[in-house]
């Protein structure tokens, strides 16, 4: 009882805002009693080390990202009417959620800046043949591989015009997300990068004892004996109000439709279906 009463106490206070599932009594008791004792003493010290970025923080550093790159870009000789601003189109992206709220937030549509849709081909071909030249933002809220964003950059830009800066506008980034950006000189902007190390559960950390990391991903090999660790096994900490990324360890989220085993912080995609 111990060990629940402090998950709780401790995923409520940081993590009271996660959209997917609220953090309740009964949702904590539930993940806290999948394991045995001794793998509860380390319940807590997996909390601490998770990263979560709270709606009001999302939203902020958003919007002073893009104050600093505005201003940069001024200075360079590119107004904000030669900025175009592209959601990444993937499916699940967060991407026309959080240039949404940046779009509303900053103030863009006043400040003259363009938005388009990065799968929208006629619309990137006529906007950029019509400025010739300027910045290109990206917009999403986390990127791990890289990937995705990098299948969508490469889809969008064989269909733009000129000569265009490119920037990928995100509050936090996976490193290896920050090599495939640079191969493509996509500049990222960003609060932060996820470096492996920073990783608690992967083995090229050392932030907690072997042992413990042993139990915590033994467990995530219960879950996907494959990619316990989440997508390509990035075994990333961080997680947002809204979702969490495919890249978070599956003892953070549980398996898919939370069966037999269930998340304190399950994505939108492991829940199970709501019944009509």
């Amino acid at each position: 009882m111990f060990e629940k009463l402090r998950c709780f106490f401790s995923a409520r206070l940081r993590f009271r805002d996660y959209e997917p599932q609220p953090v309740t009594f009964g949702t904590v008791g539930r993940w806290v009693e999948q394991f045995n004792k001794t793998e509860r003493k380390n319940l807590p010290l997996l909390l601490k080390n998770i990263k979560y970025v709270t709606e009001a923080e999302t939203k902020n550093i958003l919007c002073e990202l893009n104050s600093n790159l505005v201003a940069r870009l001024k200075q360079d000789g590119i107004p904000p009417h030669r900025i175009i601003y592209v959601q990444v189109d993937d499916a699940g992206s967060s991407s026309p959620f959080m240039l949404g709220i940046l779009k509303n937030a900053a103030r863009l549509e006043r400040q003259g800046c363009k938005f388009v849709d990065s799968r929208d081909v006629r619309g990137l071909h006529d906007i950029t043949d019509k400025l010739e030249e300027g910045a290109i933002v990206y917009v999403d809220d986390f990127s791990g591989t890289g990937v995705q964003f990098c299948k969508s950059r490469d889809f969008a830009v064989e269909y733009t015009v000129g000569n265009f800066a490119e920037f990928f506008l995100v509050p936090y980034i996976c490193e290896e997300a920050v090599e495939k950006l640079r191969e493509r000189g996509v500049e990222p902007v960003t609060a932060g990068i996820h470096k492996i190390q920073d990783r608690m559960l992967r083995a090229e950390a050392s932030i907690v004892p072997d042992d413990v990391k042993k139990q915590l991903t033994g467990f995530c090999s219960k879950v996907d004996r494959k990619y316990g660790l989440g997508y390509r096994n990035l075994g990333s900490m961080i997680v947002f109000y809204r979702n969490a990324p495919n890249g978070v360890p599956l003892v953070i989220r549980g398996s898919q439709n939370q069966t037999p085993y269930v998340g304190i912080l399950p994505r939108t995609t492991d829940l199970p279906p709501l019944m009509g």
